[in-house]
């Protein structure tokens, strides 16, 4: 068009067209062109073409260039917003994606389906469910909550924070109107609560609505015995989905008959089948075969599995810090935190984050706390920590490290939820927690759920903890 003869003049449609054309595009060189010829042809303000490149930018990943184009943009319609709230939400970004609705709602831009599903999974993803439940509502206000986007993502939202019951709900609702990312996102939701049974009945619902299931229906499935340390099981379903269905099964498959197959004690057989699958493991496998050594205290494996990882990553603070927990004594740990020095690799922080009145607040590990309510905190976990020695709760670890263990992220975060005023009686104190949980952790709050007679739950990097009058959902099984 361009070296025609007549030589026609692009117009604005002409470039959204190409836009919407190198979405599916691995080269990413050509964005950057079309916006230089955007400048040229002076259309970089018209509102369908600004929409394109900020929608492209953050189909890219390329979320800087995206904001640069927003910011740019005289007139911000709600195709432009809803394309930066996916973007920052896919990017992981959670709280710029909910700061950006809330700016878009203070400019008058009306909600669209894409906005509103965007929103959900950006809460979602960092577990923030009184923000799922204000999505939720201003959904039902606005007539999206029958949109399959608006459901879907509710269903994947409740899931993620924990409410199951609530995704049923939502999941119910809609009939026949759910797709498989629905039925997909109910299984996962059931999964991450170590629920098998209600997630293969669903599984087997799907499957009489004549829906066909897909590679993440069984990691569904799979993730749902894992969790709930079913090795047989997984077995079973895993040749199912080969031989019935003809699918392959991807490294988060493997990954969870590897870990099942650990955590039963065959640690021998789970690195035969790492070593011997189609893939090349990852760091998330070597990752999970080190955490149960680590729990079996099983350092000869444990070193191994350590060596694996690094190999992959020489600066993976996880191949340290989870070997230290497979030795008993004190002075193998700290040859390890000596090489771990050495070698110049830094732990990543460990942080816990509870959600009160719509506001986050996020605790480190450490005494160096600057909440404006410290001191009532510290209080607080030092009368938690008496309480639970009374029912049984027993420090796994020496002095040495006694005082470092009481100020975990965790258990700042349970103090704070369970001060005057924070969590209402009656309703659970819910912490997302950034790493694993640790054993110490876990004991101290499943004490502590009952020295209180308060509901913990927690979600750890893996999966979700409910503690209630002194036992955990999970069955000591993470």
């Amino acid at each position: 068009m361009l070296r025609h003869p007549l030589r026609p003049r692009p117009n604005s449609h002409t470039l959204s067209t190409l836009l919407k054309a190198s979405t599916s595009l691995s080269d990413h060189s050509i964005p950057p062109q079309l916006q230089s010829l955007s400048l040229k042809l002076s259309f970089h303000r018209h509102p369908f073409v600004a929409s394109a490149f900020v929608s492209l930018y953050c189909k890219t990943r390329d979320l800087d260039s995206a904001l640069k184009v927003f910011d740019e943009m005289p007139h911000r319609d709600e195709v432009c917003y809803a394309a930066l709230i996916n973007g920052q939400a896919r990017a992981e970004r959670s709280l710029d994606a909910l700061r950006c609705f809330v700016e878009m709602k203070r400019e008058g831009v009306a909600s669209t389906g894409h906005s509103v599903s965007g929103a959900i999974s950006a809460a979602s993803k960092v577990a923030m469910l009184e923000q799922c439940l204000i999505m939720h509502g201003h959904a039902v206000v606005a007539c999206f909550d029958s949109n399959v986007y608006v459901a879907t993502s509710l269903i994947d939202g409740y899931g993620k924070c924990g409410v199951v019951e609530e995704a049923r709900v939502v999941f119910d609702e809609m009939g026949n109107e759910v797709n498989l990312v629905g039925w997909n996102a109910m299984m996962a939701g059931y999964a991450q609560q170590g629920s098998h049974e209600h997630a293969v009945e669903l599984f087997g619902l799907m499957e009489s609505r004549g829906i066909e299931a897909d590679v993440f229906s069984f990691l569904a499935i799979l993730t749902a015995f894992y969790n709930a340390g079913m090795v047989e099981e997984i077995e079973i379903w895993l040749n199912r989905m080969t031989e019935e269905y003809g699918l392959e099964p991807l490294i988060e498959h493997y990954t969870c008959l590897v870990g099942a197959m650990g955590k039963a004690g065959r640690l021998e057989e789970a690195e035969r089948v790492a070593l011997t699958m189609p893939y090349k493991p990852d760091a998330a496998l070597w990752r999970v075969l080190l955490s149960i050594c680590a729990d079996q205290r099983n350092p000869q494996v444990a070193r191994r599995m350590s060596e694996k990882l690094l190999e992959i990553n020489p600066n993976d603070d996880s191949a340290y810090v989870i070997l230290v927990n497979a030795f008993a004594g004190a002075e193998e740990a700290r040859k390890v935190w000596t090489m771990m020095k050495d070698n110049r690799v830094r732990k990543e922080a460990g942080n816990s984050w509870i959600e009160v009145r719509g506001r986050i607040h996020v605790f480190f590990a450490g005494r160096d706390m600057r909440h404006p309510r410290k001191d009532e905190i510290e209080a607080k976990l030092a009368e938690l920590i008496s309480e639970s020695e009374r029912v049984g709760y027993v420090l796994s670890e020496d002095d040495e490290r006694k005082e470092m263990l009481w100020y975990h992220s965790k258990k700042l975060a349970v103090a704070f939820g369970l001060l005057s005023g924070v969590t209402p009686e009656g309703k659970a104190v819910r912490i997302v927690k950034n790493l694993r949980i640790c054993r110490d952790c876990h004991d101290f709050l499943k004490c502590i759920s009952r020295a209180t007679k308060r509901e913990i739950i927690v979600r750890d990097a893996h999966r979700y903890h409910r503690f209630v009058n002194g036992t955990s959902k999970c069955g000591d099984s993470w």
